[in-house]
């Protein structure tokens, strides 16, 4: 598939600085018209409302670590949802946010029993089965950023790659509260890389390492060359950007400047050493 940008009903593409500014909007909610609808005024309709409602509650805590997971009603009117905001956002940035989504996808999927939006700073679903502990992965929904790397895709890329597989195997064994990892990496041209990676915390550390893995083999099909890209999927979460857009507390130190003066002189001697005539 070509490399795709979506078109967004919440963004306003002026610039490509204003895309940068991404952070604080969400993309079209994905309404899932095959997977039934509901009568307005039904019993489905106000179990959603309950279900939606309580998750953004000041009372609700969730697991303490901005994952949100609850059902409400009876078979076969049962609604179940899950909230997970990331995982530097707590507290009442996190229920703004959840709120903020279960507005927009009551509005937006008005008869829809299943539902999906993603914001910066959380991801909401909801549906009439149990989706507790299941990956899933689709729909895949993916940004990227309009600037294009400028120096030295390829090694741009090889520090890309084993910043974000990193950050997959951290995330997935971070235990059943909250699987979620931040970190940097340097770039050929000593700029800094930020990556994310993050899942919700029901599922096992080996779904949450296929759920990522299956987000990183996305970014050559959709993001090739891209200095920023997301892609969220129901179950998972994976950024990288060359701007901070997480909590700096979140990320470990950049690595030593000198092993990567080392790395760039190694480079630059093979180069010079392929050069050489024979």
């Amino acid at each position: 598939m070509a490399p795709l940008m979506f078109s967004f009903r919440f963004m306003l593409f002026l610039s490509p600085v204003l895309f940068l500014m991404f952070s604080t909007q969400s993309q079209a909610p994905r309404c899932y018209n095959d997977k039934g609808n509901y009568n307005t005024n039904s019993t489905y309709q106000t179990n959603l409302n309950t279900l939606l409602s309580s998750l953004s509650s000041p009372s609700n805590n969730g697991n303490g670590y901005g994952f949100y997971n609850s059902s409400y009603g009876e078979n076969p009117d049962q609604v179940y949802a899950i909230g997970l905001c990331r995982g530097d956002v707590t507290g009442n940035p996190c229920r703004y946010c959840l709120s903020n989504a279960t507005q927009l996808l009551t509005q937006s999927c008005p008869n829809q029993k299943q539902a999906f939006v993603v914001f910066d700073h959380c991801t909401l679903r909801y549906a009439s089965r149990s989706i507790y502990g299941a990956m899933e992965t689709f729909p895949p929904l993916r940004w990227y950023n309009v600037q294009n790397v400028s120096y030295d895709v390829d090694g741009f890329f090889q520090e890309l790659n084993t910043l974000l597989e990193d950050l997959r195997d951290q995330a997935a064994g971070n235990g059943s509260l909250r699987k979620f990892a931040a970190g940097t990496a340097t770039a050929p041209n000593f700029q800094t890389i930020y990556g994310l990676a993050q899942c919700t915390p029901d599922l096992t550390e080996q779904d949450c390492r296929d759920c990522l893995g299956s987000s990183l083999a996305d970014i050559p099909e959709c993001c090739q060359g891209k200095v920023g890209a997301r892609i969220s999927k129901p179950s998972c979460d994976l950024r990288y950007e060359i701007y901070l857009y997480v909590d700096p507390t979140t990320v470990p130190p950049l690595p030593s400047l000198c092993r990567h003066c080392l790395v760039l002189l190694h480079r630059h001697c093979l180069v010079l050493l392929r050069r050489q005539p024979v």
